[in-house]
């Protein structure tokens, strides 16, 4: 029998299944799309039962494809990080999740930095208090929901609910457990002195594996729900983002990746910890075992665009059907028509507040420069710019930390886009490395690390290079890295000169008659 590995991954606007041989050829890829809820300006939940049926829909389609003499040695998870799963003792979730990108917990990370101090979770995690970690959603369910509270018995991340759904086993790796802000990362343990800091129950959090150790196998019962074999083994995975980094080859110091989903991502994989002093970039754990990652994040990448493909021109979608198009390859084209620079337009991706460099979660976007000369055209490549300018300040930050991005690799939805590959290459001023038939990423990285865990392959970086592929290269143009310098300058200098207004914005009581 021939051995398939199974990568997933749970997003925050589908989960994607993909099948793989040995040698790295994906044979099936589904992808099912789920809602995410917005009850509030700043609020982003997800219905963990969504997930379910997108994992078990997602297996029966690809299960289907699986040569008559072929088995499915393993199966890897991945999801997107930080989001929040709340489980009762009978491990039924006691609310939808709370993800990411929501942003309602600022209140809570003062709390958290009052309480204990930036430079103990500095020490102990890595990085500064956020909305997006674990821990201020958890103390903002405390604050705010108490009655929940009070009946959590099991902390888990999203594709740990996953996990848990597939092989009745609570549990998570390192990778995944760093972005909770309730891990220390060089002891790689869950933090005694945050949980009591805060009233939290260690015994909620599940069990820590490597990223490519089998946690568990597949029960009966979900064997029926999805068509694969009971028994099925199920290896700890990773994080989105550092199973991209598997995914794409990231895994020596240096190497570095683009990733653009619903976030914006810009990975160094450095080895050892390395940790920004102002916590403007993150400190994770690598599925490298014992190794650790630098990544600068945008909130909204490509969240931005499908914001501007269903709010603000929706008739686009229309359009794009009509013409037989997909709708991001009906908005390239578009873009196409705008010059450089969107005739002096700047977006500020701002939807869910910033990450880096300036961790606020209270900020919010804007088209800046505005006016009736302004076409359709011009916002969406606004858009793309904008996305791109808020990476180039993820590449700062990098830099002044010691590190100088090498051999980018772009992935995610955002790099079969040709003109956006083009802007971040010239944004950015570097070349960037990619797969013109794959993007990589996430779902193939744990793949690998499931091909690890079952013993098809030595180690992480014999699994990397069965899954390696030739890569083109987008190259920059320096005269319009150039000009996209001077925008740039523009665009970063605007923070300063909104940043209060928008604060004044978010909380300023309205009556409205």
């Amino acid at each position: 029998m021939n051995a398939y590995l199974i990568g997933i991954d749970v997003g925050t606007s589908g989960v994607k299944s993909e099948l793989y041989t040995a040698d790295g050829i994906c044979i099936a890829s589904r992808t099912v799309e789920y809602p995410m809820y917005q009850p509030q300006n700043g609020w982003a939940e997800s219905s963990c039962e969504d997930w379910w049926r997108a994992v078990t829909e997602s297996l029966q389609v690809i299960f289907a494809a699986l040569p008559e003499d072929g088995t499915v040695a393993g199966i890897g998870l991945s999801g997107q990080m930080h989001s929040l799963v709340l489980l009762d003792a009978d491990y039924r979730p006691l609310r939808n999740a709370i993800l990411w990108c929501d942003t309602r917990s600022e209140a809570e990370c003062r709390i958290i930095e009052d309480t204990v101090g930036k430079e103990t979770l500095l020490r102990i995690t890595a990085n500064a208090a956020l909305p997006g970690f674990t821990l201020s959603k958890i103390l903002w369910v405390k604050h705010h929901e108490p009655q929940v509270f009070s009946k959590i018995a099991h902390i888990l991340l999203p594709k740990d609910y996953i996990r848990f759904r597939l092989t009745g086993v609570l549990a998570t790796e390192y990778s995944d457990a760093a972005g909770t802000q309730l891990l220390d990362l060089q002891e790689r343990k869950w933090s005694q002195e945050l949980t009591d800091a805060f009233g939290i129950d260690l015994a909620w959090f599940p069990t820590l594996y490597d990223s490519a150790e089998v946690t568990g196998t597949l029960t009966h019962a979900a064997a029926q729900a999805t068509g694969l074999p009971e028994g099925t083994p199920v290896v700890g995975g990773a994080a989105d983002n550092a199973a991209a980094a598997v995914g794409t080859g990231c895994i020596r110091r240096g190497e570095s990746y683009l990733t653009i989903g619903t976030s914006g991502v810009l990975f160094t994989h450095t080895g050892e910890a390395v940790t920004d002093p102002s916590a403007r970039c993150h400190t994770f754990c690598s599925a490298v075992k014992g190794e650790y990652y630098m990544m600068g994040v945008t909130q909204a990448a490509g969240l931005s665009l499908q914001w501007l493909s269903r709010q603000l021109f929706p008739q686009l979608r229309t359009e794009a059907l009509e013409a037989g198009e997909n709708i991001y390859a009906y908005l390239d084209r578009l873009a196409a028509a705008s010059p450089l620079g969107a005739n002096r337009l700047l977006y500020l991706p701002y939807l869910m507040g910033e990450r880096t460099p300036y961790l606020d979660g209270e900020l919010r976007g804007m088209l800046f420069g505005l006016s009736a000369i302004h076409t359709q055209a011009d916002i969406i490549r606004a858009v793309l710019e904008g996305v791109a300018f808020s990476q180039r300040n993820c590449l700062s930050v990098l830099r002044e930390n010691g590190l100088e991005p090498t051999d980018i690799r772009i992935c995610g939805g955002g790099a079969k886009s040709p003109i956006w590959r083009q802007i971040f290459a010239d944004v950015l001023g570097k070349s960037l490395s990619y797969s013109p038939k794959d993007a990589g990423g996430a779902v193939s990285g744990v793949a690998i690390l499931a091909g690890v865990g079952t013993g098809i392959y030595a180690d992480v970086y014999k699994g990397c290079a069965a899954f390696a592929r030739p890569l083109s290269i987008q190259e920059n143009d320096f005269t319009r890295s150039a000009s996209y310098e001077k925008l740039y300058s523009i665009f970063h200098a605007l923070y300063g000169q909104i940043a209060d207004l928008s604060h004044r914005l978010f909380h300023e009581s309205i009556d409205i008659f």
